[in-house]
């Protein structure tokens, strides 16, 4: 029988500890069942280059390409697999890997990179704005002008995040937007709006409690802004997976969204800050993505 071919293609930046082609593959060969799979391994050296080793492996007909990386190399890597026969391996290295914890695959690089081996295939949904796709989340509004202040710095991780929301929090104002969702016009003011495929930012905060990767349907969450003597109430049901329960949370399940504006606004998606020129159009693609989960 032939052999599977595997291609990791790993991100040093968000990366592993062990980030050279070698020590990375020494790695790999521990827990990688070398019976049934021929292994490749590729570290990116600039930006987008996960997204050309990805697009160049579904042309070669490699059978696995597996992302190393966080949310953001996870996108590059998995926008190229939409609507291929390739399937999609993950190992979590980044700093909040939402989808990674959606779907319970292990933080543990070995126990990530051993789910490869039962082949266990979900054909999830993936979503578009304006024609780029994501897997997890995207969010306009303070979710978004936090990712572009969290990008901007240095230091990464929760406790980083954490500091830029405490520090903006009080001063950003919410905004008005004009939404039409599954052809339904509604207007509202929010602090930010989430269009979640999966149910977390990362870091197990749950912001689309009952969103599903494969249910054919995104998740609108719509946040108000929260006075500062609820949030100690409130900002504890990210984490137990009860934010919906919230008076200040307005969930809406729907296929279709457009955000209504003629404006440039920054969009956070899977974690990364782009801009993008109004209206914002997302769209689900059902069933559009073949990933390997435990």
């Amino acid at each position: 029988m032939r052999k599977k071919r595997v291609l990791f293609i790993v991100n040093p930046a968000s990366g592993p500890r062990h980030n050279s082609a070698d020590e990375f593959a020494s790695l790999v060969s521990e827990f990688v069942d070398t019976t049934i799979f021929d292994f490749h391994i590729e570290i990116t050296q600039y930006a987008r280059h996960a997204s050309e080793l990805s697009r160049a492996a579904v042309k070669n007909k490699i059978d696995v390409v597996v992302a190393v990386g966080g949310d953001g190399t996870l996108n590059e890597v998995a926008g190229e697999l939409i609507n291929t026969e390739t399937l999609l391996g993950i190992i979590p290295a980044g700093s909040g890997n939402g989808l990674a914890r959606h779907l319970n695959i292990p933080l543990e690089m070995g126990q990530a990179i051993s789910v490869i081996n039962k082949m266990q295939i979900l054909n999830m949904d993936t979503i578009k704005v304006n024609n780029i796709p994501y897997l997890s989340i995207a969010g306009i509004g303070f979710d978004a002008f936090v990712a572009e202040k969290f990008a901007g710095n240095k230091t990464r991780g929760f406790r980083t995040y954490l500091n830029i929301v405490s520090s903006e929090y009080y001063y950003y104002k919410p905004q008005e937007y004009r939404l039409l969702i599954d052809g339904n016009s509604e207007t509202h003011k929010a602090l930010f709006i989430s269009f979640a495929n999966s149910d977390q930012f990362g870091y197990n905060t749950s912001i689309a409690p009952n969103a599903r990767v494969d249910d054919g349907l995104m998740d609108i969450c719509i946040v108000q802004k929260i006075p500062l003597y609820s949030i100690p109430f409130t900002a504890p049901l990210l984490f137990i997976k009860q934010v919906h329960r919230s008076t200040f949370v307005n969930i809406i399940k729907a296929k279709e969204v457009i955000v209504n504006t003629k404006k440039t606004l920054i969009v956070n998606i899977d974690g990364e800050p782009v801009s993008l020129k109004g209206p914002l159009h997302f769209s689900i693609n059902p069933r559009s993505l073949n990933v390997i989960i435990p």
